[in-house]
C-alpha cells in the first residue's frame, strides 16, 4: 500500500471536513422534510387543466371560455348522444331515445341545449341516427364524474342500437380519465427503472438506494415547493406540467449522483478520511453540475415569455424541480455517502492508497480511434445524424385533437359516427358571444358565412347572448380553421357587438397559432442564454459554439429519426403543436449537460496535458459516468411513453431517443474528433488558446498542433 500521503492530519479547512457537518446536513433535510411532505400531498389539488387556464393568455377563445365560465350556466357540461343502426332505427330504437332523453332530462335538470328551438331529439337524414344534447350543471360534479354516470344511464336499449356519448364535456372526461393517478404511475414507473438502471450500474446491493434517497427527497421537495408556487404566485401547473416535473427531477438528480460518485471513488483512492475525499470530489465535480443546472434552469425559465400558459407555467416549475435536485444531490447526497462510508461501495470497495491501474479501456481505445481517424469520425457522425435529419420530410403536420389518443375512446369516435350520419353538424360547435342587442344582425352574418353548416342562438344572460355555429368541414382541419377565421373576421365587423368566436377547435387553432409563435420567441433566447452559460463555464467563444452546433444537429436528427417512428411504425396522424418546443428545450438544455461534463473534464486536463491528451483523458475518465447518466436520463423519458396520451408518447420517445443520440454519438465521437481537429483553437480567446511556452521563450508544440504526424 503506497504511503499515506493524505490522512487525517492533512484535512483541509473545509466545512465537510468536520465530523459533525454531515449529520447536521441530514439533520436539516429531516426538518424539512416534516413541513415539505405534507405540502407535496397538495399538489394534485392545485392542478388545473380547464381550458380558461391552460389557453393562450390573449387569445379570442381564452376569452370565450372565461367569460362562459363566468356567465350563469356557462360552466354547464356538454353531452352529444349519437345513436345509430346500420340499415335503419326501429320504432323500438326511436321510443328508446325518446326514454333516455327524458330520464336524463329529469336528472340533470334545469336546461337542455336545443330546447327552445324544436324537438330536443333529432333523427338523421339517412334514417339510420339519432341524436339530443344534454347540458349537466358543473353543481353535479367536473366531467370526469359525471360522464361515467351518464354514459351508465343510456345503457338499456335493444340489441344491435350503438350508443356513443360524445361532445366537449365527454371528451374532457375521457383526457382527465388519462391523467387520472398519473402522478403516482409516472412516480412508480421512474423510481422502478432508475432503481433498476442503478443496480446495473453500479453492481452492489446498497449503493443504489442512496442516490434514490436523494433523489426522491428532490422530488417530494420540488412537488411542494411548485405547490407554494401555485398558492403564491398563480402558476399554472397542469397534470402534464406535474408528469415532467417528477421526470425531471429523478433523471437530472441521478445524472447528478453518477457524476458525483464517479469523483468520489476516484478520490477514495487518493484520501483515506472520506470527508476528505468527499471534499475533493465536490471541489472536481460540482462546477460542472452547477453549470449543468444553471444551464437548465436558464433555458426552462424561458419558457416565462411564451403566450401559452401551459407552457409559460412549466418554466418555474421545471427550474424548481431542478434547483431542488441540485441542492438535495450537493448536499444531502454527498451527506448520506460519508456518514455510510466506505462500505456502502461493497462488494468493490475502493482502497485508500491501492493505484487503479491505468486500462485504456473502451473510452480509451475509442479516442485513440478518434485520433487517427479524426476526419472520418467527425464526417461519419455528420452524415449519420444527416440520414436521421431526412424524417422530418415526414409527417410533421398538426396533431388533431381526436386523435391525441393512441386508443380512440368513444367521445372521439362518436364525433366520426356524428360527422357520417350528421354531415350538417360534422364540425365541433363554435361559440359566439356578443352583445343581445345585436344578436339577430350577428347571427344573420354567421349563416351567411362560407363553411358554416348551422347557427343556432341561444339564451342571453349576464349581458351577453351566446349563437352555437355548426362548421360544414371536419374538426380541425384547415378548412375548419379557415371557416372559424371568417367568422371571426365577420362578426369583428359589426360595431358595438363586441363579437368574439371560441370553442374546442377555435382553442385549437389559437394553441398552435401561438405555439408557432412562442416557437420563434423562445428558441432563440434558449439557444443565447446556453451559449453564455458554456461562455461562462468554460471562458471561451469558440467552444461553446462548436458544442451548441452539435446539440443542435442532434436535435434535428432526433427529430427526423422520431418522425419516423411516429409515422411509419406507431401510425401517429401528426406531432402535437406542443411538441417541437418542449423536444428542443429539452434536448438542447440537457444535452449540453453532457458536453459541459466532458468539455469542463477536457478544459481541466488540458491545462495539464494539451488539448489533444486532455480530451482524449477526459473521455478515458468521463465516458461510463456520462454514458450511464444518458442511460438513466432517456429511460425516465421514456416512462412517459406508456401512458395513453400521443403528446407524451412524443415527448417521451423525442426526448429519449435525443439524450442516448447525443450521449452515445454527439458527446463520444463528434465532439472529441472535431476538439482534434480544431486543436487549442477551441478554447479562444482563453490563454489555453495560446502556444505553451519553455523557460527561455522557447516555443513547445503541443500534440494538437501536430496534424501530419497525429493522423
Amino acid at each position: 500500500m503506497a504511503v499515506n500521503t493524505a490522512s487525517s492530519g492533512d484535512l483541509p479547512p473545509g466545512r465537510w471536513a468536520s465530523r459533525w457537518v454531515p449529520w447536521l446536513v441530514i439533520g436539516l433535510w429531516v426538518v424539512l422534510a416534516v413541513f415539505m411532505v405534507p405540502l407535496s400531498g397538495k399538489l394534485s389539488s392545485v392542478t388545473a387543466d380547464s381550458a380558461a387556464v391552460t389557453l393562450p393568455a390573449g387569445a379570442e377563445s381564452t376569452k370565450v371560455a372565461v367569460l362562459a365560465d363566468s356567465l350563469p350556466g356557462g360552466e354547464d357540461n356538454t353531452f352529444v348522444f349519437v345513436y345509430h343502426r346500420a340499415g335503419g332505427l326501429t320504432d323500438a330504437d326511436r321510443a328508446t331515445v325518446e326514454r333516455h332523453y327524458d330520464t336524463l332530462a329529469k336528472r340533470y335538470p334545469p336546461k337542455v341545449a336545443g330546447a327552445d328551438e324544436g324537438p330536443p331529439t333529432r333523427p338523421s337524414a339517412d334514417g339510420e341516427a339519432m341524436m339530443f344534447t344534454l347540458d349537466v350543471s358543473t353543481t353535479y360534479g367536473a366531467p370526469e364524474a359525471i360522464v361515467g354516470p351518464v354514459r351508465d344511464a343510456a345503457k338499456d336499449r335493444p340489441a344491435g342500437l350503438e350508443l356513443e356519448v360524445t361532445g366537449p364535456a365527454a371528451i374532457d372526461g375521457d383526457m382527465e380519465s388519462v391523467f387520472d393517478g398519473i402522478d403516482l404511475q409516472v412516480l412508480l414507473i421512474t423510481v422502478l427503472v432508475v432503481a433498476l438502471l442503478l443496480v446495473i450500474t453500479y453492481r452492489s446491493p446498497v449503493l443504489w438506494f442512496i442516490p434514490l434517497v436523494a433523489v426522491g427527497a428532490a422530488a417530494l421537495t420540488a412537488m411542494a415547493t411548485v405547490y407554494l408556487l401555485v398558492k403564491g404566485f398563480g402558476i399554472v401547473v397542469n397534470d402534464q406540467n406535474s408528469a415532467l416535473l417528477t421526470i425531471l427531477v429523478f433523471g437530472v438528480g441521478t445524472d447528478y449522483a453518477l457524476l458525483l460518485i464517479a469523483r468520489y471513488r476516484e478520490a477514495l483512492h487518493h484520501h483515506e478520511n472520506v470527508r476528505v475525499a468527499m471534499v475533493h470530489a465536490l471541489r472536481s465535480a460540482a462546477p460542472a453540475i452547477v453549470a449543468s443546472a444553471a444551464t437548465v434552469v436558464a433555458g426552462l425559465l424561458c419558457l416565462l415569455f411564451a403566450d401559452l400558459n401551459s407552457t409559460s407555467g412549466l418554466g418555474p416549475i421545471g427550474a424548481a424541480g431542478i434547483l431542488c435536485a441540485l441542492v438535495a444531490m450537493l448536499t444531502l447526497f454527498p451527506a448520506l455517502l460519508v456518514v455510510l462510508g466506505r462500505r456502502i461501495f461493497w462488494p468493490a470497495i475502493p482502497r485508500f492508497g491501492t493505484t487503479v491501474a491505468a486500462k485504456p479501456g473502451l473510452w480509451g481505445r475509442l479516442g485513440t480511434a478518434i485520433s487517427r481517424r479524426r476526419w472520418v469520425a467527425a464526417l461519419g457522425s455528420v452524415g449519420v445524424l444527416g440520414v436521421l435529419a431526412i424524417g422530418l420530410a415526414g409527417n410533421t403536420g398538426a396533431l388533431r385533437q381526436q386523435d391525441q389518443f393512441p386508443d380512440a375512446p368513444e367521445s372521439v369516435t362518436g364525433f366520426t359516427v356524428l360527422r357520417q350520419h350528421f354531415p350538417e353538424l360534422g364540425g365541433q360547435p363554435m361559440t359566439v358571444f356578443t352583445r343581445p342587442a345585436y344578436q339577430e344582425r350577428v347571427l344573420d352574418i354567421v349563416k351567411g358565412t362560407p363553411g358554416v353548416a348551422v347557427a343556432v342562438p341561444g339564451q342571453s344572460r349576464g349581458g351577453w347572448a351566446d349563437i352555437s355555429v355548426f362548421p360544414a368541414d371536419a374538426p380541425d382541419t384547415v378548412e375548419e380553421y379557415d371557416t372559424i377565421n371568417r367568422v371571426r373576421t365577420a362578426v369583428h365587423a359589426v360595431s358595438g357587438a363586441e363579437a368574439i368566436v371560441g370553442g374546442p377547435s377555435a382553442e385549437h387553432l389559437d394553441t398552435e397559432v401561438t405555439t408557432s409563435r412562442d416557437e420563434r420567441l423562445v428558441i432563440p433566447l434558449v439557444l443565447i442564454v446556453v451559449l453564455f452559460v458554456l461562455g461562462l463555464l468554460l471562458r471561451a467563444i469558440v467552444a461553446p459554439l462548436i458544442l451548441m452546433a452539435t446539440v443542435i444537429v442532434s436535435f434535428a436528427a432526433a427529430f427526423g429519426g422520431s418522425v419516423f417512428v411516429f409515422d411509419t411504425i406507431l401510425g401517429f396522424k401528426g406531432i402535437d403543436s406542443s411538441v417541437p418546443l418542449l423536444a428542443f428545450l429539452f434536448l438542447v438544455a440537457l444535452g449540453v449537460d453532457y458536453n459541459i461534463f466532458l468539455a469542463s473534464r477536457a478544459r481541466e486536463e488540458t491545462v495539464r496535458l494539451g488539448t489533444r491528451e486532455g480530451m482524449l483523458k477526459a473521455l478515458s475518465a468521463t465516458g461510463g459516468v456520462i454514458t450511464s447518466a444518458g442511460l438513466v436520463l432517456a429511460a425516465t423519458f421514456a416512462v412517459l411513453t406508456t401512458l395513453p396520451l400521443v403528446m407524451l408518447v412524443e415527448v417521451g420517445f423525442l426526448v429519449a431517443f435525443g439524450v442516448l443520440l447525443d450521449a452515445l454519438l454527439v458527446r463520444s465521437v463528434l465532439v472529441p474528433a472535431l476538439t482534434l481537429l480544431i486543436g487549442r483553437r477551441l478554447w479562444w480567446p482563453s490563454r489555453l488558446s495560446r502556444p505553451a511556452e519553455l523557460p527561455g521563450g522557447q516555443r513547445r508544440l503541443a500534440d494538437d498542433e501536430e496534424p501530419a504526424l497525429q493522423r
